[in-house]
């Protein structure tokens, strides 16, 4: 076997590692960008790490938004320093005042290749736990809180200013310091991704870039999501809302054009011998459905309960009506809110809780009295045309369900479906009644912004 052999058996096992965990995060690559991104890889060879990295993601990625993941799911695979299929890196142990030190220089020369380095050092001397030989893991946040490379800011502008010449106004103190913020956290995002290498090696890449990899934005947990991934949620809405209606549209088309009508193609055929030459369609007259949101906006629940409403804004043209109805142990009408919601998203859950009437004597969710009240107050929005969406965690801290009231919604409407964010496991622990709700209506897990697409596309009837 030839020394190329090996070296270029490595490069597929990377090649497809990276892959096959791209797909386990919800990437849609198949064979075809499989072999670009091999033929990339031959194209461009190892020598440069860069364009490695920018030829497999022009190759394997369909958006930006994927971006993010690719990078750190390519650096498991990838790791600074490779070149061909094997690396190795030498833990180096420094004093801490002298990685500083060098850390500063480096933070002001904005060297790249410095602080790669560093980055590596940093957790190969300060990162490790463990009793095991060497170590049984690596700890980014044991690294940083140590390093504290926040701190240095004021450091690294002082060497900068030192080092400008005085007639050099390229930045203001501003500017120097954001530039100087943003490699601070670069560096830092370095360490992580030093960190997650040197786990992968012990662990294995691949479980290590399932794990330990946050996902796109579609795929966050709602329960889990920061505000800063909310934020990210948000600004899927709009290229969600046009998938979902070119969908939609396209069911549409498919069930104007009818239905077989077997008696009526039977009795035709009679006149060619009984071969249904003409099959008989049986059409029905298009006709949008009526769209009815009753959303929990209390608590975790809440940026569920937001982007679901925002999605449906940016869709309200596929229906005939929408009204949108939120609660927390009483129900007010917030089609009005949403409307004017989409011009600013981010503050929406902020005017539905100032404007809307939401809560009585006490701030806690109550799912008998809000579905009572609705069912009450609101009966007329509901009727043989309209489809239903609950959206919540059914958790009624120890309050009366009130069954009956769901049973009197589910009768006056087409369909009724539950949109519940926990995960089915949860379901009737604690002060949940998941199960007694999903024995009336039908109840499926909706946890994530690409569960929730799914499941809009398939249970809105055309």
């Amino acid at each position: 076997m030839s020394p190329a052999q090996p070296a270029a058996a490595g490069a597929v096992a990377r090649l497809t590692g990276l892959v096959g965990a791209l797909r386990d995060h919800g990437f849609g690559i198949g064979t075809g960008e499989s072999v670009d991104a091999g033929r990339a890889l031959e194209a461009v060879g190892f020598t440069d790490r860069a364009r490695v990295r920018e030829a497999l993601a022009a190759t394997l990625l369909h958006g930006e938004a994927q971006r993010p993941v690719f990078d750190r799911v390519f650096d498991l695979y990838f790791p600074v320093g490779h070149s061909g299929p094997a690396e190795t890196y030498e833990d180096t142990p420094a004093d801490l005042a002298a990685l500083r030190e060098r850390l500063t220089r480096a933070l002001t020369a904005g060297d790249d290749a410095a602080l790669d380095l560093l980055a590596a050092e940093a957790v190969g001397g300060f990162g490790g736990y463990g009793s095991g030989p060497g170590s049984d893991g690596w700890s980014s946040h044991r690294t940083l809180s140590l390093l504290r490379p926040e701190t240095l800011l004021a450091r690294v502008r002082e060497r900068h200013r030192a080092a400008a010449a005085p007639e050099d106004a390229e930045f203001t103190d501003r500017l120097l310091d954001d530039e100087i913020r943003r490699r601070i956290e670069a560096f830092r995002e370095r360490v992580r991704t030093e960190a997650r290498r040197r786990v992968a090696e012990r662990q294995g890449r691949d479980r290590v870039a399932r794990r330990a990899v946050a996902g796109t934005a579609d795929t966050v947990d709602f329960l889990l999501a920061g505000r800063a991934q909310l934020d990210e949620l948000r600004r899927t809405v709009r290229p969600l809302a046009r998938k979902l209606a070119t969908r939609l549209a396209a069911r549409r088309r498919r069930a104007a054009r009818g239905e077989i009508d077997l008696r009526r193609t039977l009795r035709r055929s009679l006149s060619t011998g009984g071969v249904p030459v003409r099959p008989v369609l049986r059409r029905r007259p298009p006709r949008r459905p009526e769209l009815v949101l009753l959303c929990d906006v209390s608590g975790s629940v809440a940026g569920f309960a937001q982007f679901t409403m925002l999605l449906v804004q940016a869709l309200h043209d596929q229906f005939s009506r929408v009204r949108v109805f939120a609660f927390v142990n009483r129900v007010d009408e917030v089609t009005g809110l949403i409307a004017r919601g989409s011009a600013d998203p981010a503050g929406l859950g902020d005017r539905i809780l100032a404007e809307a009437e939401l809560t009585g004597w006490h701030g806690q969710s109550d799912y008998g009295t809000a579905l009572g009240e609705f069912a009450e107050r609101y009966a007329e929005a509901v009727g043989p045309r309209t489809v239903v969406f609950v959206l919540g965690d059914a958790r009624t801290n120890g309050s009366d369900p009130n069954l009956a009231a769901l049973e009197r919604i589910a009768g006056r409407a087409r369909r009724v479906h539950w949109l519940n964010p926990e995960q089915p496991s949860l379901w009737g622990t604690g002060d949940s009644v998941a199960p007694a709700y999903a024995g009336l209506v039908d109840m499926r897990p909706c946890r994530n912004a690409r569960q929730l697409g799914a499941l809009v596309g398939r249970l809105l009837p055309v």
